[in-house]
């Protein structure tokens, strides 16, 4: 099947290890009956789901949890929103609103979230800013934690300025319409407050830092180079980075083979356009049930109809397993 050159260009599973006994998962993927994704547009787009996913059920076949991507376009876990965002439409949706719903209604057993793109708002760094968003995320850590849940951080993907160069602005300015030239620094800053709070116990999932990287060694041979040709969200290579990061801290790569390779060219394989599908399914029908605040998402079924077109896919994922 087609599967296996995706694979291969995601540098997460290499031939060797087709011939070897399934991979074990971290105990709180193992054990998890539903996992939720929560995030803003770049989760909302879901393309690192769909590879984590593919994977588990590729190296881990007799998993039987269920993965739910909720992550909302232009969310914070902050809640701020900039001046005239949308074009004056509506202000970024706040996590908080609709957290308790989320997690009363989804019952998860392991949440991943990847906020701070949208957090710092563009603009450059601020203490006001950044205290928001260290508050909001506490706030998501301990709503969690309550429920009995698992919670794993991702840091936040990288700001690419190179591609929107004549778009940014400088330092100074009373007022950032445009993106802040400088605002991958911030979230550098805001990534680096996430790993230290490995030291509090917290399982943070160094994002930022595997998209630098690989970001840098593109470019030494390509300099033009991007993940991201709006500056924020990335493509499929970018996302297939996001997707390695966290599949390397679960063990589930291969010791060697490439970083990334080929991704967005890769033919549309079956398994992982099944699974794509039963997320997009899932996640339109979640998000409305259990209610948001963002203007232009497309409402999903009812849940009833959609877990039933969502079985009918399962079975068609299991057979092609």
């Amino acid at each position: 099947m087609r599967l296996l050159p995706l694979l291969f260009a995601l540098g997460v599973v290499a031939p060797a290890l087709f011939a070897t006994s399934a991979t074990p998962l971290p105990p709180a993927v193992e054990a998890a009956r539903r996992v939720l994704f929560l995030g803003d547009s770049i989760t909302f787009g879901g393309a690192y789901v769909d590879f984590i996913e593919t994977v588990i059920h590729t190296r881990a076949p007799d998993w039987r949890g269920e993965i739910i991507d909720l992550g909302l376009s232009s969310e914070t876990v902050s809640g701020l929103s900039e001046a005239g965002h949308a074009g004056g439409k509506f202000p970024r949706p706040d996590l908080r609103e609709r957290l308790g719903r989320v997690l009363a209604q989804t019952k998860p057993d392991l949440v991943l979230a990847c906020y701070g793109m949208n957090d710092g708002i563009y603009f450059p760094f601020a203490d006001d800013r950044f205290a928001a968003f260290r508050e909001g995320i506490n706030r998501l850590h301990a709503a969690v934690v309550a429920t009995g849940a698992t919670i794993i951080f991702l840091t936040p993907p990288v700001f690419d300025p190179l591609p929107i160069a004549g778009k940014v602005l400088p330092a100074g300015l009373d007022a950032y319409p445009a993106p802040f030239a400088g605002y991958n620094d911030v979230l550098a800053r805001y990534s680096a407050w996430l790993l230290s709070q490995r030291a509090a116990g917290w399982t943070v999932i160094d994002v930022h830092g595997a998209m630098t990287a690989a970001l840098a060694q593109r470019r030494a041979n390509d300099p033009p180079f991007t993940f991201s040709k709006d500056g924020v969200h990335p493509d499929a290579l970018g996302h297939a980075v996001i997707a390695r990061a966290v599949l390397t801290a679960w063990n589930l790569r291969p010791d060697d083979g490439e970083l990334i390779a080929g991704l967005a060219t890769t033919p549309n394989d079956p398994l992982l356009a099944l699974i794509r599908e039963r997320r997009k399914l899932r996640m339109h029908a979640w998000l409305t049930a259990t209610g948001h605040r963002r203007p232009g998402v497309t409402a999903g079924l009812p849940l009833a109809a959609a877990e039933a077109q969502a079985a009918a896919l399962t079975e068609k994922i299991r057979a092609l397993k």
